[in-house]
């Protein structure tokens, strides 16, 4: 039951510290045995769910429903780290649900990726529901929440209202295939019954989409629109509001919790899966970006309103940006050189020109005379647009003139750059903050539970660096390294269910060289093809870029006999799927299959990693914070880079056992993992493989593997 959540309606939050205004954890009572109905124990209940779903007790999956139950029942937060075969979706699912039955409020599951939703909703919560009714006062119901831009717009699809680009800026055949798709678009729409974009198959792109939704902040609001008793978004949401369990994603949570406008409904737990991506996505949702495009976008929404020579200004300023960005060099800009700044300036203060000369926001303009409703709610929904770009225009630009001016690096809070032009972008600043934990600390942690966990949490052997991250603060105590206790949280090591000395090799070609800049060295192509030789094709091969992905693939298809795929080739599902069903296939790929590749059984028995997976020296946003770490007196390298980098090798090497029958080897060819300071931390944030940097004997062991 797919449902939406952004309500612009509701009154805003106010203070948004804290979650001020939203029920705190007292205001709905805890999960203690004296409160609310009586109801089987979390144990008990996961026991039923077991047997029903035909499973058996795992000890790190009832440790993990436990710990969870603990923080709700306490009111603390807790970080536990499941790895593959844990059966952590059910560890959190039967306390979450426990505890919507107790509160009478939901529970909010948010996840990074749209497969684990479509896992929860489709498979895990239907078959747990079923199992738990009999114990429970009445059968779990659970649905997605989902973006209102993820909803055709009824009013939007009769109002004349402007389109976000000018065709002129698209490739011809483009504009085609675009207006094919918004025909498309216009036909569903007459008989769609959910509007849910999810629906159209095959899917249509952005700009043909954006066409029929609207924003939370462009909605007119269910009651001024025409079309708001029928509104697809509100009627999704109001059902939401009547589930025990909503399935969310992290970009809506950090909406939620940072924005003046109600999303998702009252809840006093929030679990938070594939939690390793929690701050890049909350980071994605909070970057702002200013082009001139962005300002052209602004005028056209707003030239047929205001007097024209106040719109021109916008649009001249726009115009100067556009030239100034095109001319800088990529990358970030620590300090504000003078003329970016007269430039900045002159943007916000023209858009504020404009945003005075459109009036008040909302009401009738006409003096009260009577006009005609579809007339008002047309020019309602134009003004509203025209807002809407403005504020975006005027808040950027003003957001980036207050990220300079600082005496000393360790008092700055954001990091300005600019992105390069390309055929699809124009030249682009962003900004960005430095961190996110204060945001998350008071808008997320601030006055309910939260439950984070993944395979991938304890970095180092520690869950200290992402802790940090979250803004959760400095651990109080530890225990033997499973679990640690900060002040208001707790950190917990379930295990995994998986033999990995006896199931998996751990490879580390200590002979190579040191990875260059200039792509594959040649050891490293023939390492490459040794290993895949040895396995019988079989290997998924991580790479650092999709560049080095893409040399390897054109380096080996000839010379191996195995076929050889690379992302890139067709669409990602498409080639995983013919990866995992024809063994001697490999799959060549980068980041997104570092983490989003779940094949079981003999197609899968060698992980390939280039490289250590650092973020790229010039990355603005990564070497910045490095920068303010190391100004703070930290290490800026181990807290950022080296972080970054022992997450995403955990992922990439948690790809090769998924099933308990599994066996095989990860090598990571780059020598620095055994050679450098840093490789004990790296190597503590694995599996715990059997390891060795003997080739023939991993050649040997890949051999047997592929004939036995």
């Amino acid at each position: 039951m797919p449902v939406d959540a952004d309500a612009p309606d509701k009154p805003a939050k106010p203070g948004k510290s804290g979650n001020a205004g939203k029920p705190g954890k007292s205001a709905k009572g805890r999960s203690g045995e004296g409160d609310g109905p009586a109801l089987p124990s979390t144990t008990d209940l996961l026991s039923v769910a077991v047997r029903a779903l035909g499973g058996s007790e795992r000890p790190g999956q009832v440790r993990m429903a436990q710990s969870v139950q603990r923080a709700i029942d306490a009111g603390d937060h807790v970080a536990v780290q499941a790895g593959t075969g844990t059966g952590k979706s059910l560890a959190y699912l039967v306390p979450a649900i426990r505890q919507a039955m107790i509160s009478g409020s939901a529970v909010v599951v948010s996840t990074a990726t749209i497969a684990l939703q479509r896992q929860l909703v489709d498979r895990d919560l239907p078959r747990l529901a079923d199992a738990l009714a009999p114990e429970l006062p009445h059968k779990p119901d659970f649905a997605i929440l989902k973006g209102r831009r993820n909803y055709l717009c009824r009013y939007k699809v009769t109002a004349g209202w402007p389109e976000d680009e000018p065709d002129q800026l698209f490739d011809p055949r483009e504009v085609s295939a675009t207006g094919r798709m918004v025909q498309r678009i216009q036909e569903w729409a007459e008989t769609t019954e959910t509007g849910d974009r999810d629906e159209l198959v095959p899917g249509v792109n952005e700009q043909a989409w954006r066409q029929f939704s609207v924003s939370a902040r462009e909605c007119l609001g269910a009651q001024r629109c025409p079309s708001g008793a029928e509104c697809f978004a509100e009627l999704a949401r109001e059902r939401a509001g009547k589930v025990d369990v909503v399935v969310t994603n992290h970009a809506l949570l950090a909406i939620d919790a940072m924005e003046e406008f109600e999303v998702l409904p009252e809840h006093d737990v929030v679990v938070v899966d594939e939690a390793h991506e929690l701050v890049d996505r909350v980071t994605s949702v909070v970057t702002d970006e200013l082009s001139g495009a962005a300002v052209g976008l602004a005028v056209r929404r707003v030239a047929k309103l205001i007097e024209q020579a106040t719109a021109d200004r916008l649009q001249e300023a726009g115009e100067t940006l556009e030239a100034l960005l095109g001319a800088a060099p990529a990358g970030r800009v620590d300090d504000l050189p003078p003329v970016l700044g007269t430039t900045l300036a002159l943007v916000r203060d023209s858009a504020a020109a404009c945003i005075t000369a459109l009036g008040p926001r909302g009401g009738d303009r006409s003096g009260g005379a009577a006009r005609d409703a579809g007339k008002d709610a047309e020019e309602m929904g134009l003004r509203k647009a025209a807002f809407n770009a403005l504020d975006e225009v005027h808040d950027t630009a003003q957001r980036m003139l207050d990220a300079y001016g600082h005496e000393r690096e360790i008092d700055r809070a954001e990091v300005v750059w600019l992105l390069e032009a390309t055929d699809r972008r124009p030249a682009t600043l962003r900004v960005a903050p430095l961190s996110v934990a204060g945001m998350l600390r008071d808008n997320l942690f601030g006055d309910r539970t939260v439950v984070l966990t993944s395979a991938t949490l304890a970095l180092g052997g520690s869950f200290d660096g992402l802790a940090r991250q979250w803004g959760l603060g400095e651990p109080a105590a530890a225990d033997g390294g499973a679990e640690t206790k900060g002040a208001g949280w707790t950190g917990l090591d379930v295990g995994s269910p998986f033999d990995h000395p006896r199931s998996g090799i751990l490879y580390v070609a200590k002979h190579l060289p040191q990875p260059g800049r200039d792509g594959l060295p040649q050891p490293y192509l023939d390492e490459i093809a040794e290993l895949i030789e040895a396995a019988g094709g079989r290997t998924l091969g991580l790479f650092s870029s999709m560049r080095a992905a893409k040399a390897a693939t054109e380096a080996l298809r000839d010379r191996l006999d195995f076929p050889l795929l690379c992302q890139g080739d067709d669409s990602t599902m498409l080639l995983v799927k013919q990866f995992a069903e024809d063994e001697p296939t490999c799959l060549f790929g980068t980041l997104s299959l570092w983490q989003g590749v779940d094949v079981p059984g003999p197609s899968l028995r060698l992980v390939i990693i280039d490289r250590i997976p650092f973020p790229r020296p010039d990355d603005p946003l990564t070497s910045a914070r490095q920068r303010h770490v190391a100004a703070k007196g930290g290490n800026g390298f181990m807290s950022v880079a080296a972080t970054h980098a022992a997450l995403l090798l955990a992922q990439g090497a948690g790809r090769l056992l998924r099933s308990q029958t599994d066996k095989g080897v990860v090598a990571i060819l780059d020598p620095r993992l055994e050679t450098a300071r840093y490789g004990s931390f790296l190597r503590a944030s694995l599996p715990p493989f059997w390891s060795t940097n003997d080739p023939a004997l991993v050649r040997g062991a890949l051999k047997r593997l592929a004939t036995g």
